[in-house]
């Protein structure tokens, strides 16, 4: 979506380098997702250090001496740092190096130190799977996932990933949620794609909706005659255009697949009424296909 969204150029133009972009950049997202997974292992070993260095301080207190070490003991940081394949594909990383941004490890480290989450968390000494996996989650997704220096780190490192970061602070909080003590070695190491038609589907759609503008564009016109064009949002008019090129070109995925895809997409990335407005013009265009016979769905229940 945001490499159609920067493309100004018309159907006839060359966008080979736009596609190389396109690749190039659902490939950066997984480096991403790599980075946030390693930072989670990296304030595991902050908060080891930590425990070592208070316990062996001149005139350390019985706690200090004794502390609590159910967070340097979370089974799923326990997990992710003693998975070999996860520390093998981070090796390979040229651009993970927390020992040198140490101190965004430091931010997040003291972020969770502070919080009443981490308080409540130590009121007991041991844990069960279970609950080291929903304090990992609510960690994420209440400290790290909106942290504004963290943010801003990350919009040093690469501009392209502030578009991602919403799609893969889900995707790692839906692995962390799913872990279970018997997941294997590459249960933190998904696919980036499913198979090579999931790769196929991305670069046709950004194809097929390149070539195809005039005519998205048209059709949206007719279905929009009582709106006011200049305040139709512009991420609105491309989802549009993307959601109409998904149903007439991608005859296996469901339409109500390719409808929810774009109102999440909306909702994440427009206006609060994007969702409504793409839902109502998608749904007449559904209906208006299947009268008219345009609407080859294969597979049962693609509907």
């Amino acid at each position: 979506m945001q490499v159609l969204y920067a493309f100004k150029g018309t159907e006839s133009d060359d966008f080979s380098k736009d596609q190389k972009f396109l690749m190039y950049s659902i490939n950066n997202m997984y480096n991403l997702y790599l980075l946030l997974i390693s930072l989670l292992i990296a304030v595991q070993k902050r908060a080891e250090d930590h425990l070592e260095k208070t316990s062996k301080k001149h005139l350390a207190t019985d706690k200090e001496k004794n502390p609590n070490r159910k967070f340097v003991n979370n089974e799923v940081l326990a997990m992710l740092k003693n998975n070999e394949q996860l520390q093998a594909k981070l090796a390979e990383s040229k651009f993970i190096n927390w020992d040198l941004d140490s101190e965004y490890v430091e931010i997040i480290f003291k972020a969770i130190l502070n919080s009443d989450l981490y308080a409540e968390y130590l009121n007991t000494s041991t844990s069960t799977f279970k609950e080291d996996r929903n304090f990992i989650v609510e960690v994420f997704k209440e400290i790290i996932a909106p942290n504004d220096k963290l943010y801003d780190y990350l919009e040093d490192k690469n501009l392209t990933w502030l578009d991602d970061l919403p799609t893969v602070n889900t995707s790692i909080l839906k692995l962390l949620r799913k872990s279970k003590p018997q997941s294997d070695a590459f249960h933190f190491l998904p696919k980036l794609y499913k198979d090579i038609d999931d790769k196929e589907f991305a670069v046709n759609l950004f194809k097929k909706t390149l070539l195809n503008q005039n005519a998205l564009t048209e059709e949206i016109s007719k279905k929009t005659q009582n709106w006011d064009a200049d305040r139709i949002a512009n991420i609105d008019h491309l989802l549009l255009k993307m959601g109409i090129c998904e149903l007439k070109n991608f005859s296996s995925i469901p339409t109500k697949v390719t409808i929810n895809e774009y109102l999440e997409i909306a909702k994440e990335y427009s206006t609060p009424k994007s969702s409504v407005f793409i839902n109502g013009i998608l749904d007449k265009l559904v209906k208006e296909y299947q009268n008219e016979g345009k609407l080859n769905k294969v597979g049962r229940g693609l509907m």
